[in-house]
């Protein structure tokens, strides 16, 4: 493979090599690309920005006390159950989500009750709800031609809707397909280990996703690729940005952030070659409103706009910085830091193998780490590993 002269400013016209034997690998974003149906499904962040907008501006909310809640169910109707609220006589339906979420607060088994016809389901909860202990709830609702109930959440539930990540997004990455540095990914080429970051966006290939209960969104800056240095054959050792966020306004999850470098995404969205994987995580207490116009949405703009010099310079650095020229102290260095007699073997044989020699720098046992990890099925394992490799690069800034 030709090497590349690269320009942080200057976006490749097509497919460059790459080498994934390095870092971790990240399938968070496969097991979404797996499980999301085609209505689930987006080609841009501005139709995916349309319906969970749309959504929100149908929608309110408000606190009712939970036994005033009243649940109705016919007998000429064996699979539909109404709530009635208090102020109200509109029937409003339940979610799926949000009827487990009720079940969940009397304490009543969801999947039990989906199971019973609605009129057997509709006396359990009713009794759940009379004979608990009474408590406030959040209830948000939705009217569109129908009165839906979406969540069922304790009062002080602070909801950031859906829209406003995506907004966040959008702010610098435009509509996600190309218009600025930041897009759905490309793909890997397993054959020619050449990855192409233009590829068109279709429903197989989009990584923009939302359901009635969240969304989650995966981009890149894949057109401009950076050089960390050189692979033992001489090649440039390439790295990309990327991100994924992911939130739900009804409770089904935190809202997320995790930014990172990676070298490749395969078809089926799996990420390669991951280095130096940050993660924030706010949890939709309080205040959660607040932490993420101040912590969460100002730290994603800025790993957007800034420059990849310091991680460059850290993977330059860790090149440069020998720790071991011995047999004896790369046993030590190893054994120092917490790793068992059989794991440093592995870690320094993982380096033999793909280097062609033992482990000398920072970067060498880091990828020796990670390379063990790699071959790890067991996840507990496996994170442990990465933690540590981490733990040697974070030392050196």
């Amino acid at each position: 493979m030709a090497s590349l002269a690269l320009s942080p400013e200057r976006a490749v016209s097509g497919a460059y090599g790459v080498n994934i034997t390095r870092g971790s690998s990240n399938s968070r974003v496969s097991s979404e690309w797996f499980s999301r149906p085609a209505d689930e499904r987006f080609l841009s962040l501005r139709d995916l920005h349309r319906i969970v907008r749309a959504r929100a501006e149908k929608a309110h909310t408000r606190i009712v006390e939970s036994r005033s809640i009243k649940v109705e169910a016919r007998r000429d109707e064996p699979g539909r159950l109404t709530l009635i609220l208090p102020d109200s006589d509109v029937p409003v339906e339940p979610t799926n989500w949000s009827f487990g979420q009720m079940c969940s607060l009397v304490g009543a088994p969801a999947s039990y009750l989906r199971d019973l016809p609605a009129p057997l389901a509709g006396i359990n909860l009713q009794h759940g709800l009379l004979n608990h202990r009474g408590e406030q709830v959040k209830l948000l609702q939705t009217d569109d031609g129908r009165t839906e109930l979406r969540a069922v959440t304790g009062p002080d539930y602070g909801r950031i809707w859906d829209y406003q990540l995506v907004e966040a997004v959008m702010r610098f990455a435009g509509n996600g397909t190309g218009d600025t540095r930041w897009k759905v990914p490309g793909v890997l080429d397993w054959r020619t280990m050449q990855y192409n970051p233009h590829v068109d966006v279709t429903r197989d290939t989009t990584t923009l996703y939302a359901s009635d209960r969240d969304v989650f969104l995966f981009l890149v800056d894949d057109t401009h690729p950076i050089e960390a240095g050189k692979l033992p054959n001489g090649e440039p050792d390439l790295f990309f940005r990327g991100f994924y966020a992911w939130n739900s306004e009804v409770g089904a999850k935190t809202l997320g952030i995790a930014t990172f470098y990676l070298r490749a995404v395969c078809a089926n969205r799996i990420l390669w070659g991951v280095e130096h994987f940050e993660e924030i995580k706010i949890r939709h207490s309080k205040f959660a409103a607040g932490r993420f116009s101040h912590q969460a949405e100002p730290a994603l703009a800025h790993f957007a706009d800034a420059s990849p010099r310091t991680f460059v310079d850290g993977i330059r650095t860790a090149r440069e910085r020998i720790v071991a020229r011995t047999d004896e102290d790369r046993d030590s260095f190893l054994r120092k830091r917490g790793f068992s007699k059989a794991e440093t073997s592995r870690v320094i044989e993982a380096v033999l193998v793909e280097e062609g020699r033992p482990p000398e720098s920072i970067f060498d046992f880091v990828n020796g780490i990670t390379a063990v990890a790699r071959s790890k099925s067991q996840q507990d394992s496996r994170l442990d590993l990465e933690g540590k490799a981490r733990a040697l690069l974070e030392r050196l800034n």
